[in-house]
């Protein structure tokens, strides 16, 4: 009887530390654009979870900005923008083609074509024709060979 009492508490006291984030909006419309924004955008201080997952006070901050720009009536991609003018790129899991992303979006191309230059120009000289012996090379051989049948007789 005491276990379950004891096991009825602890689940009491695990689901007291759960958060919920309860947000009023006028349209469902506002809460599906809410959600979707907390969902693409990353948390700056979690490094790679977005501010959905996150339970960093920073990304808090930041679900409450989005919310109020929601309620002002500013559109997904005023919010994007303000977000990212204010913490860089880094804050969308999509960032923008431009010269500071380049080597994002194109480095690991890149790195990979040059990779498989390299390798091919290594490999292309190691299927080579075999020199001939010189003279002294082929005098041991036949001293070695020579040998070797001497061994088996």
């Amino acid at each position: 009887m005491i276990r379950y009492l004891l096991l009825s508490l602890m689940l009491i006291s695990a689901a007291s530390f759960a958060s919920v984030d309860v947000r009023d909006f006028d349209t469902p419309l506002q809460e599906t654009r809410y959600r979707a924004l907390i969902d693409e955008l990353r948390c700056p201080k979690c490094q790679n979870t977005n501010l959905a997952g996150s339970d960093a006070g920073l990304a808090g901050d930041l679900k409450d900005r989005v919310y109020e720009q929601i309620k002002a009536g500013q559109s997904d991609g005023e919010i994007r923008d303000y977000l990212i003018a204010r913490y860089g790129d880094f804050i969308t899991y999509k960032p923008p083609v431009r010269a500071s992303t380049f080597v994002l979006w194109f480095g690991p191309f890149i790195l990979l074509i040059v990779a498989g230059f390299t390798m091919w120009r290594r490999t292309r000289g190691v299927i080579a024709k075999p020199r001939p012996l010189s003279s002294q090379e082929a005098e041991q051989l036949q001293r070695v060979l020579s040998g070797d049948q001497e061994r088996r007789s």
